[in-house]
């Protein structure tokens, strides 16, 4: 019966040991690995988004913004980090599962997230636009194509 408690006290001190340090690890990694998702060079990671990459890397005006900037929402840190956990998950699911199209198209969520961030970046210059066009109507080169000059109308 004491062998029985001392074995089970053990138990516990080593349960209790190996959360505790396992919650240490996770304190410092998460922060680290939360920073580094957020780069460009996390999100070029992916072999299918190498010419998304390239072609952000090329266009000297948002070189300086991260993906997350545009593709994610930024209303709050719930619902930018909620969307950060769904959007990764789904690319996750997509790549390994073979899944991913030989076009990647943003889908008409996304078009409303990245049209919403363009507006709270460049508001004042827009304030007099026709808030109904996508500003990639005009801005074409902002798909991340290297595709020439953007068009005016």
């Amino acid at each position: 019966m004491k062998l029985l408690r001392k074995t089970n006290r053990n138990v516990l001190i080593f349960l209790i040991i190996l959360i505790g340090v396992g919650g240490l690890v996770a304190a410092m990694a998460i922060p680290q690995l939360m920073a580094w998702s957020e780069t460009p060079l996390f999100c070029s990671s992916c072999h299918v988004m190498e010419s998304q990459y390239e072609a952000w890397f090329h266009v000297g005006a948002h070189r300086t913004i991260r993906c997350i900037d545009c593709h994610l929402p930024h209303q709050n840190l719930a619902v930018h980090y909620v969307w950060k956990s769904i959007d990764g998950m789904k690319d996750v699911a997509v790549f390994y599962s073979g899944q991913v199209p030989e076009t990647i198209e943003i889908t008409k969520r996304a078009q409303g997230v990245v049209r919403t961030n363009c507006i709270r970046c460049h508001e004042e210059r827009v304030a007099m636009i026709d808030q109904e066009r996508n500003c990639w109507e005009c801005h074409r080169f902002l798909q991340h194509k290297l595709v020439g000059v953007p068009l005016t109308n």
